[in-house]
């Protein structure tokens, strides 16, 4: 008899199509489950760090700075500190399990499976869109307290609160593959996340500035993302809310490419 149909099982080699979606969702729930098992630190200090802002901003500018476009100031900056945290918590989640993974040397156990490039960018991608979003629910439910929240346009809203943490994961996933210890990527957090973050409009209207500071604050993705969710909230925006649709859009296509290229050519993945 056959040793094969002895043992029962076929040794023929498993066939997953065109896509492998078992591969795909494994590796998501991996994600999903890594940041899940700290939520206090990966989900409710980023919303409590977020009420801190909150009422620091307030009680400090609230009396000199009431309203912005007829907005009350509490309510203007609230959009702004949700997408901030929504982004930089999508950063993390992907740079920092990346940067583990190839520090412990088990990055092997991600790249040795029969997953394509693509299959690796979206599950990690996903990831981080889910931990960015479910920080921007709790920080809403959490703000939800203090401010009137309100929902202009639902649509703006989930749009940009998407193409935020993708955004952001897309860069936590090129910063995670090229650093080669955490210090780089707090490099990356330092230089680069913080600095667009709070030059962004997050705390103020960009109309306010001056040229040609007004000009070059167009020229950060980081302003349409906030510009766009902060419109979907209260209605008010420093640019037309088409122009920062198609710029996240177009910002998320060109960092999802550098990734997957990233992750096709082995980059600092495969010796």
């Amino acid at each position: 008899m056959d040793s094969q149909q002895t043992i029962g099982v076929s040794l023929t080699p498993k066939r997953f199509g065109a896509v492998n979606w078992y591969g795909l969702w494994s590796l998501y729930k991996k994600e999903v489950h890594r940041f899940l098992k700290v939520f206090t630190q990966t989900v409710a200090a980023p919303m409590v760090t977020s009420l801190l802002f909150l009422a620091i901003f307030t009680l400090a500018l609230g009396r000199a700075v009431e309203t912005i476009g007829g907005i009350p100031f509490s309510q203007f900056l609230a959009p702004g500190l949700i997408t901030m945290a929504m982004a930089q918590n999508a950063f993390a989640n992907t740079s920092s399990s990346l940067v583990s993974s190839k520090m412990q040397g088990n990055i092997v156990d991600v790249i040795m499976p029969p997953i394509s490039p693509t299959e690796f960018v979206v599950a990690y991608a996903m990831g981080g869109v889910t931990r960015g979003v479910i920080v921007g629910l709790t920080t809403w439910i959490g703000m939800s307290f203090f401010v009137t929240m309100e929902v202009h346009s639902l649509l703006h809203l989930v749009y940009h609160g998407i193409a935020a943490s993708m955004m952001l994961a897309f860069l936590g996933m090129i910063g995670g593959i090229w650093a080669d210890k955490f210090d780089h990527v707090a490099a990356i957090t330092n230089f680069v996340v913080t600095p667009f973050a709070f030059l962004s409009g997050t705390f103020y209207s960009i109309a306010r500035l001056p040229e040609p500071f007004y000009t070059l604050a167009h020229y950060n993705p980081f302003f349409y993302m906030i510009d766009g969710f902060r419109y979907g909230a209260i209605g008010q925006s420093d640019t037309a809310p088409w122009i920062g649709m198609v710029v996240m859009a177009g910002v998320n296509a060109a960092l999802g490419l550098l990734a997957w290229r990233m992750v096709a050519t082995g980059y600092k993945l495969k010796a």
